[in-house]
């Protein structure tokens, strides 16, 4: 089963990091991979978000998601609903030293042949997402 797991710790109040990284709109400014990305319905748990990746080709995939656990300002769960592979993830934020300490969590279950196909992919793609963390820290630091 393709997983990762990173902290980071960002030089902002949790409160302004949990905000950010819950409004799903703001993903495209630190995750490159996104080519659309739309609010469907919802706020909170149940928040479905219309969301299209680069996949092979720099061709778009599906890969919308739901939000599953929403607890301001410390946790959000989400899981994909669209497309080939479907992960699930979460963001856990706590304060540290007057900073925020960021842990995100990725993983899929696949198998048979898709593992076999596909599970090098997944895992090339999650540890590119768990590096774009820089790249929020770097948004949310300036």
């Amino acid at each position: 089963m393709p997983d990762a797991e990173r902290t980071i710790v960002i030089d902002r109040p949790v409160a302004d990091v949990f905000a950010f990284i819950a409004d799903g709109a703001n993903a495209q400014q630190w995750r490159s991979g996104i080519l659309e990305l739309s609010k469907k319905a919802g706020d909170g748990v149940g928040a479905v978000y219309r969301q299209v990746v680069r996949g092979p080709g720099g061709r778009g995939i599906d890969a919308d998601y739901e939000i599953t656990e929403y607890q301001p300002p410390t946790h959000m769960a989400f899981r994909t609903i669209a497309g080939p592979v479907r992960p699930i993830g979460s963001y856990d934020i706590r304060s540290r030293d007057g900073k925020t300490e960021l842990t995100f969590r990725l993983s899929a279950e696949i198998g048979g042949l898709k593992k076999l196909l596909m599970g090098g992919a997944v895992q090339k793609t999650m540890d590119a997402e768990m590096a774009r963390l820089d790249r929020l820290k770097q948004v949310l630091e300036s």
